[in-house]
């Protein structure tokens, strides 16, 4: 039996249209709104954000956004209905006709075609293929979404996009409850169409989208998370909302609002207030609300406005008075019957003060254009309270009295108590106030003494900047532009901040203007700020961690919107510290009454906390102190590397030692390369002499290095010939007068490397050839047969192979070791032999037998 919705609803003409009765048409088997625990809408609050956050993800990837709303839809679609990885060919793929995909999204096949597969193809967010039987007949499409491919393959696990099996049954199974168009399986139970199922043409796609979204942004609750800020009040907060969402105009979410509340999965209304005043409008997920069993009426829903006379009317401003008589002199300025009628259906937010606009008194009101509706607004800068109405009231106000100059220019103009001029003088302040404006000045006169400079009126043209103060856009025009430019520099700080820590750079604008929407709500609203400055500089834009995560902020993570994590384990610890102390106080000191217990606990509490505390500061000197020395080294390391390149400058300065060539550091490029050459041609022939003479015979040592000498320079020579040949001589002459010189060495140099590497390799040779490398590849030959696993089968292709392996790598171990021995044998015969001193025994018969200074003068006179 279909439930009656006036049962769950206990008052049935609650505001709710009789169409939304087409709820309960969608037949109660667990799909849709039937409050089960296995409803698909029953999602807890984990499940919710991951399938927002995979959603919102997927969308915004660079191939899918700027898509029509039916290309995005259908990317959702394949999306949910893709298969999670296991490991097989198919992974991340779903099969689908293209019939039943338009029957998912209300459309036909033909708009299927051409607004969804060829844009999707195009951009590179799908790839098809086409299946076919053994027969060759088309059995579906194989389609795969790639920002999910690309998230799996290079995010991993940790992706939005990278949802589990259960995850994207969930999502499908939410898209069936919305949306789905129904099918009845063999062999199972049917799948009834969902609520949007007989939604179809124009617009069903976009009806569709806005429906999934919105119930991913609703909690329990039933209500829509709406937006904070100013909104047109036209389309309303639910229509900025839903188009935030999906990235269109207020004006076109509007019309989807509408369309689903005629379709009952939407219930648009206000808050009822204490004095029956419209408040706050508010927006309700049916569907939502109904599958977690929470009707209406326990929620304080949409209800329509009693018919009584002492309500007041929505369009009524100033006391509460007809709105015939908003034209009398008495009501406020901002209240007029022209604004009565284009905002005929305003909106009180909920943290108004329940106050009347007065008529203005004594009080001089500055601007009335800047007035905000709000009693005792514009007495000047003193702020002082208005003297009473009949103060000086028997005096005449013709300018020539004390009362006339104390008294305000409105006082002067406008009738009081009787005073009824032939013509209003209202007009005319309107008429002069109208001239002053437009003479475009920019300074103020402020309690009649000094000038500031009027702040600009509208928000900076950044939209990331416009977006994030849009909150506070009243309280921005009150700013001078000094303030104004200080508070641009401080939100501009704060989105960098913010950039770092979420992952998508692109929410920092929307993540601070939620900050300074709860910070409103904290205060109360823009109207109880007394210093807009100062409150939007050092409480509304800076964050307010409650634990040392930079993702922090007033106990909420940034990058999420769900609770800190690192705040919990903080208040765990507090907890199990309290358990704890308890515990000891009870096994010190049992028997305590009450009272003693609870203050010996808090006191042991609060010598833990100090403790904590101080042990906190001087973790904090210690990181100061690391962070001071790190300072000193990059100080010193600085130091060091301005006094070396001081040196490289000074040692540029040098000339070069061999040819004298000015700022050379010593050494110029030439010279180093012909050193270098010398070098690699002595070792070269070094290396022929390890294997092609006797190392201790010097005269074969000093034949085979000169036979090695004059076979490199004739190469050399050979190659600077085909050089010359190959150059021109004037072009090379043109590039400097060193310019022949420094070419020549270089080619030598590079002849000479060349030619080493062949020494050391044709050295390696012929010593691997030799009796001593061959003895060492047999016995390492013998020890690889020799081995267990080779005894069985020692002919067969492992064996052999291993054993000739084992027996290359000796021979060339053993050819590298003679190498190395003889080389530093020839090394040490060519370095020549320390000069040692003859011992003292030795010297000194013969200086005692040198004559003296004296006796040699004696002799030669």
């Amino acid at each position: 039996m279909r439930p009656d919705p006036s049962d769950d609803f206990a008052d049935g003409s609650a505001g709710i249209p009789r169409q939304r009765a087409a709820l309960w048409s969608v037949p109660a088997s667990g799909q849709s709104g039937d409050g089960g625990l296995d409803d698909p809408l029953r999602l807890g609050r984990a499940m919710r954000l991951r399938l927002l956050a995979a959603v919102q993800a997927l969308l915004a990837d660079p191939s899918i956004a700027g898509q029509s709303d039916v290309a995005r839809l259908a990317a959702v679609v394949l999306y949910a209905k893709s298969r999670a990885p296991k490991g097989a060919k198919n992974d991340n793929q779903t099969s689908i006709w293209v019939a039943e995909l338009g029957r998912w999204m209300g459309v036909g096949e033909s708009t299927v075609n051409r607004r969804v597969l060829t844009p999707l193809r195009k951009s590179d967010a799908l790839h098809t293929r086409e299946k076919r039987n053994a027969k060759g007949r088309p059995t579906g499409l194989d389609c795969l979404v790639m920002p999910l491919w690309n998230a799996r393959k290079s995010g991993g696990a940790g992706h939005p996009l990278a949802l589990t099996k259960a995850e994207l049954a969930t999502l499908l199974r939410l898209c069936e409850a919305l949306f789905g168009h129904g099918w009845t399986p063999e062999d199972k139970e049917p799948t009834p169409p969902g609520l949007l199922a007989g939604r179809t043409g124009k617009g069903a796609a976009t009806d569709r989208l806005g429906l999934l979204l919105m119930v991913l942004n609703t909690p329990a609750s039933g209500w829509l998370q709406l937006v904070g800020g100013s909104v047109r009040a036209k389309e309303g907060r639910g229509a900025a909302t839903l188009a935030r969402l999906l990235g269109c105009s207020p004006a076109g979410a509007r019309k989807v609002l509408a369309r689903l509340t005629d379709a009952g999965a939407v219930a648009r209304g206000h808050r009822d207030t204490v004095t029956r005043m419209r408040g706050k409008g508010r927006v309700m997920l049916l569907p939502v609300a109904h599958a977690y069993g929470r009707p209406l009426s326990s929620l304080g829903a949409v209800q329509e406005p009693k018919s009584s006379s002492s309500v007041r009317p929505d369009g009524a401003f100033g006391d509460l008075g007809p709105a015939e008589d908003t034209d009398a002199l008495g009501t406020s300025g901002i209240g007029g019957a022209q604004e009565i009628e284009e905002a005929a259906d305003p909106v009180r937010p909920d943290d108004a003060e329940l106050h009347t606009d007065h008529t203005p008194v004594v009080t001089p009101i500055a601007d009335l254009s800047l007035s905000g509706g709000f009693s005792g607004e514009g007495r000047g800068g003193q702020g002082r309270r208005p003297g009473r109405a009949c103060v000086r009231e028997d005096q005449a106000v013709d300018g020539e009295t004390g009362a006339a100059g104390v008294g305000s220019t409105t006082a002067e103009i406008s009738p009081l108590r009787g005073e009824k001029p032939v013509k209003s003088p209202v007009d005319e302040q309107k008429q002069a106030g109208g001239v002053a404006a437009g003479a475009g000045a920019r300074l103020t006169v402020v309690g009649g003494r000094k000038t500031r400079q009027q702040g600009r009126s509208e928000l900076p043209a950044d939209l990331d900047l416009r977006v994030a103060l849009t909150p506070v856009s009243w309280l921005w025009t009150k700013l001078n532009r000094w303030q104004q430019d200080h508070v641009v520099k401080a939100a501009k700080a704060e989105l960098a901040q913010l950039r770092q820590v979420l992952e998508w750079a692109g929410q920092a604008p929307s993540v601070l203007a939620s900050r300074l929407t709860s910070r409103l709500e904290e205060t109360g609203g823009e109207a109880l700020i007394a210093r807009p400055y100062g409150w939007i500089t050092r409480r509304g834009l800076v964050r307010r961690p409650s634990c040392s995560d930079v993702r922090c902020d007033d106990g909420l993570r940034l990058d999420t919107g769900a609770d800190c994590d690192n705040c919990a384990n903080i208040l765990h610890s507090r907890r199990a510290w309290r358990v704890r102390i308890a515990a000891e106080v009870d096994q010190e000191l049992p028997g305590l009454e009450t009272d003693a217990r609870y203050r010996e606990i808090e006191a042991r509490m609060r010598r833990h906390a100090e403790a904590e505390a101080a042990d906190l500061v001087a973790r904090q000197a210690e990181a100061r102190e690391r962070e001071a020395r790190r300072a000193a080294a990059r100080a010193e390391a600085e130091t060091q590397a301005a006094i070396e390149r001081e040196r490289a400058a000074a040692r540029q300065a040098v000339a070069c030692e061999d040819c004298g060539r000015e700022r050379s550091a010593g050494l110029c490029e030439a010279c180093d390369h012909r050193r270098q050459t010398e070098a690699l041609i002595v070792e070269s022939g070094l290396l022929a002499v390890t294997w092609s003479a006797d190392p201790s015979d010097p005269v074969a040592v000093a034949a085979v290095a000169t036979e090695v000498r004059t076979a490199i320079e004739d190469a050399i020579a050979a190659s600077w010939a085909q050089f010359q040949q190959i150059t021109d001589p004037v072009a090379l002459e043109a590039a400097g007068p060193d310019a022949v010189e420094d070419a020549a060495a270089h080619n030598a140099f590079v002849v000479a490397e060349s030619a080493i590497g062949e020494y050391r390799h044709e050295a390696l040779v012929m010593l691997g050839r030799g009796e001593e490398a061959q003895a060492e590849a047999r016995k390492a030959y013998a020890t690889e047969l020799a081995k267990p696993w080779f005894q069985a089968l020692p002919d067969s292709d492992d064996a052999q192979r291993a054993a000739t392996e084992a027996a290359a790598k000796a021979q060339t171990r053993t050819a590298e070791h003679l190498l190395a021995v003889r080389l530093e044998q020839l090394h040490a015969q060519a370095r020549p032999e320390p000069v040692r001193p003859a011992p003292w025994a030795r010297r000194l018969p013969e200086l005692a037998a040198r004559p003296l200074d004296g006796e040699a003068l004696e002799v030669i006179a």
